[in-house]
């Protein structure tokens, strides 16, 4: 038995998106974004995520538009408009939920069961996370391949900066040093 020292369903070299291979070169964030839906708490994991400072701070992300998550808070209306997200800062101590919540890696009784959460007006938010904001919906649209959601930060909570944050860059996680 032979063990892969490449990605056995990567496309060859040549034939990779070359805005895909810029993309793997930034250094990304990783959150988790939460919401309730008939109660039930949904999450899912965002990297494309963008904060915009001003007298009414708000955030940009990219999601998947075929996740629960994505259809729970853009439904309210044909925008999406209203509905409350919780977005989750993740450390390197959270680095298996990122795939739970992608739904790439096993997750038994499902991802929330894998670390602690705290339930808030906005959505369900990991009890120590580095830091973690609520906010409301303003807007969704289809952009490429994913929806642009734009949302109002609402509430914004730091923690302590003891940890390493988890960073994505070129398909993996790494711990990335305050």
């Amino acid at each position: 038995m032979t063990i892969h020292h490449h990605h056995p369903f990567l496309p060859p070299e040549g034939e990779r998106s070359p805005l895909r291979r810029f993309r793997g070169r930034m250094l990304a964030p990783v959150t988790v974004w939460t919401t309730y839906a008939d109660s039930r708490p949904l999450g899912w994991t965002v990297s494309s995520v963008l904060l915009v400072d001003g007298p009414e701070p708000a955030l940009v992300g990219l999601l998947d538009p075929d996740a629960d998550l994505t259809e729970a808070i853009t439904s309210d209306d044909e925008q999406g408009s209203g509905s409350k997200v919780a977005i989750s800062l993740l450390g390197w101590q959270h680095r298996q939920l990122p795939d739970a919540f992608a739904g790439i890696a096993p997750a038994p009784g499902g991802p929330f069961k894998l670390a602690s959460w705290t339930d808030t007006g906005y959505g369900p938010v990991l009890s120590d996370a580095p830091a973690w904001l609520g906010a409301t919906v303003l807007d969704s649209r289809p952009l490429g391949w994913s929806t642009l959601l734009t949302a109002r930060i609402d509430q914004l909570e730091i923690g302590s900066d003891d940890g390493q944050l988890l960073g994505h860059l070129r398909g993996r996680y790494l711990p990335v040093a305050p």
